[in-house]
């Protein structure tokens, strides 16, 4: 190399350097209605991952219909896969401790995110989700896909009115 190029290739890698990373988790530009905690190599504010509504939309988006132990009739949900959102914040651990806005809380295996196609639902039955229906957010399994996720293990793992995931 000569030494006429040095400060040339210098100047470009500074520039590349200051360029935002294309995979990098944005900040949340609305009202956030999700954060995740803990074990988050992705943070976009001071806590971790914090997403706002119109984030998540344009995370892939998953439609599953399924029965539920709490409504009589099959409901159809629509929302990014838990595993995405995970890996939008590029979360690594064991285990999720999701809160709900009413304070229940359930601890998820983050292997159930890769074995199961769970949703982070912000939809039902293509409708926002209202906070006084289950909403803004709902973790929920698709329950109809497989008969061990027709149980008490998975139905209490589900969060509706969810507001925060810890991982841990």
């Amino acid at each position: 190399m000569t030494i006429a190029l040095r400060p040339l290739i210098a100047a470009v890698c500074v520039w590349i350097a200051t360029l935002p990373c294309a995979h990098a988790l944005e900040p949340a530009k609305g009202k956030v209605i999700l954060t995740i905690t803990g074990k988050v190599g992705e943070k976009n504010s001071s806590t971790g991952a914090a997403f706002d509504l119109s984030m998540l939309e344009r995370l892939p988006q998953q439609t599953f219909t399924t029965k539920t132990p709490w409504d009589k009739n099959p409901i159809k949900f629509k929302g990014p896969l838990l595993r995405d959102v995970l890996a939008a914040a590029k979360a690594s651990g064991t285990t999720l401790k999701a809160a709900a806005l009413n304070d229940y809380q359930t601890s998820i295996p983050l292997e159930d995110a890769k074995s199961f196609d769970v949703i982070v639902a912000h939809q039902m039955n293509d409708q926002t989700i209202p906070v006084r229906t289950k909403g803004p957010l709902f973790i929920v399994y698709p329950f109809d896909s497989k008969p061990e996720l027709r149980s008490n293990v998975y139905y209490e793992r589900s969060a509706w009115q969810l507001k925060s995931m810890a991982v841990e």
